[in-house]
Order: C-alpha cells, then sequence, then structure tokens
C-alpha cells in the first residue's frame, strides 16, 4: 500500500491555503490545517483534517502537532494589520515556534510566504539579494522571519525556502481585499473612493502561487533560497478599474478620493529570474484573463 505524503498547511484557512489544500488533495497528499480559525464555508474542504491553535503559543502548538509531517507550508499570520502587537506576534514569534519544533521532527521542505514588503520603498525590479528596508511593522516582522529561516538554515540545514510575495488574487479571496472590493462594486454599480489610480502594482493569480509552492516542496535546488513570486509585470491601478468596469457594465470609481501616503511606493514590482531558474517557476494565467475569471465568479458565473 502506498504511503500518502502529509503536508501541514499553517493558514489552511486562508485564501491561498484553501488553494494550495485542493491541490494536494487532488496530488494524494494527506492534508492538514492549522489556523486559529475555523474555515469559512466557501474554503470548507471534506478531505482536510482542521486543527485550531494559535502558532504564537509554544505550549498550545507543542500539543497540536503530533504527527510527522513530509511537507509544512507556513501561510499563517494576524490578517489584520492595525493592530501591530498580534502582526508582529503571528508574523515572527509564530515562525519561531514552529521552527522550534520542525527543527526536531524534520521535514523534507518548510515553505515559508514571505512578502514584497520587506523591500520596502527600494526601486523595482526587486532582486532577492537587494538590501532590504521594510517600512510597516508586518514587513519588519516578515524579514525578521526570512533572517531567522536563513540563519537555522545555515546553522543546522534546516530545509526551509522563502518565497516573497507580491499581490495574490483570484476566486473566494477575502471581499475586503482590493480586487474583491472593486469587482464587488462594479457589479453593484456603486460608487467607491480610491486613489488617482497612478500606482503600478504586481497581481499573481492564486493557481500560479500554489504552483510556486508546490515546485518550491518538490525542488532539490530550493533549500535555503529566497525567491521572488510576481510576473514581473506591473498593472496600473487605474487600467485594472477601469477594465473591470467595462467587463461588469457598472461602477463609479471617485479617483483621487483617497490620498496616496507620503511614502507610497508608485511602482512595484520583481524581478522574477531566479525563481525560473532555481523552481522552474513561470506564470501561466496572464493578468486580465485571470481577472476575468475572478469577476465571473464574484459575480455568481
Amino acid at each position: 500500500m502506498k504511503i500518502r505524503k502529509k503536508i501541514l498547511i499553517v493558514g489552511g484557512t486562508g485564501f491561498i491555503g484553501y488553494h494550495l489544500a485542493k491541490r494536494a488533495i487532488k496530488r494524494g497528499w494527506q492534508v492538514t490545517s492549522i489556523s486559529s480559525r475555523k474555515p469559512k464555508k466557501i474554503r470548507n474542504l471534506k478531505k482536510v483534517k482542521y486543527l485550531l491553535c494559535d502558532i504564537t503559543n509554544l505550549k498550545l502548538l507543542k500539543k497540536c502537532i503530533h504527527s510527522k509531517f513530509k511537507y509544512v507550508v507556513n501561510l499563517g499570520g494576524y490578517v489584520d494589520h492595525s493592530n501591530k502587537k498580534k502582526t508582529f506576534k503571528s508574523h515572527y514569534i509564530g515562525v519561531t515556534n514552529l521552527t522550534k519544533i520542525f527543527l526536531r521532527t524534520r521535514p523534507i521542505a518548510f515553505i515559508q510566504m514571505g512578502s514584497s514588503g520587506e523591500y520596502g520603498n527600494l526601486r523595482s525590479p526587486h532582486h532577492e539579494n537587494s538590501k532590504c528596508n521594510p517600512k510597516s511593522v508586518y514587513a519588519k516582522a516578515k524579514l525578521l522571519s526570512t533572517k531567522h529561516l536563513v540563519k537555522i538554515y545555515k546553522k543546522d540545514n534546516f530545509p526551509c525556502t522563502i518565497l516573497r510575495l507580491y499581490l495574490a488574487y483570484g476566486p473566494k479571496q477575502d471581499t475586503n481585499r482590493f480586487l474583491p472590493v472593486i469587482i464587488k462594486g462594479c457589479i453593484k454599480d456603486k460608487k467607491f473612493p480610491c486613489s488617482n489610480g497612478n500606482q503600478f502594482r504586481d497581481f499573481v493569480h492564486v493557481n500560479d502561487v500554489v504552483n510556486a509552492i508546490i515546485k518550491s516542496l518538490i525542488s532539490k535546488k530550493s533549500k535555503g533560497q529566497i525567491i521572488n513570486i510576481g510576473t514581473g509585470k506591473p498593472k496600473k491601478i487605474r487600467s485594472i478599474i477601469n477594465y473591470v468596469r467595462r467587463i461588469t457594465k457598472g461602477g463609479h470609481p471617485q479617483f483621487g478620493k483617497i490620498k496616496l501616503r507620503k511614502d507610497e511606493i508608485l511602482k512595484t514590482y520583481p524581478n522574477i529570474k531566479k525563481a525560473k531558474k532555481i523552481i522552474k517557476w513561470i506564470p501561466k494565467i496572464s493578468f486580465y484573463k485571470g481577472l476575468k475569471s475572478t469577476i465571473n465568479f464574484y459575480n455568481g458565473k
């Protein structure tokens, strides 16, 4: 009898976690999720074992994790970044707690979801060896986690990979995120405030993100590496909003209603040559094709 590969997804009830769990099930893997909350109805998968646990509490985490896992993917962390203390604890202390456990049980691969925010206000395109200058508590916590993982890789050969993610999007994303807010506003033909729309941002479809995670898990060359995950092709926010309006035939964006921050970075995108070389990954879903399918999802099609 073939032994099924075990994967632990920390934050498996979230947007990316749901899509990763679904893909892992398709591959015949045994999926366990750890999260501080139960999955929403639209993101509940029958074949996933859901465990409730706060990863910032090491004592509880040790009680929660009994099995050995071949793969571990950390997508966890407090999503409301207005609470700085919880944000820092979940995105840094949570990671150090996980590594205390998995340094002993030794998975084949540990994937940490980093953030493009680690680069701060550096000029794009971002390279993985660029000197980081994070601005928010969230981004600073992510960078500290990256440094921690690189350190234990060098010291203890811990099999970690850090994927620095840009803006993921797609079906079943939380409705308070940027693209769902725009899409739902246009579908309902509502007025909604926005910036002048002159920023350029890099959006990568969740299916491509999941591909990058899977490739990193099974790669023999990804250990100890920091890898940018984006398209390298930023899109202008105003153009995105106008495209959504054309498809939905609705929406009244109030451009300029939301003022840009003083330190707002107008153009953010990565160099993805390393992803192509190390994990043989390239994004396959074109932005406007992916956006159209996302619009169809929120439109009930």
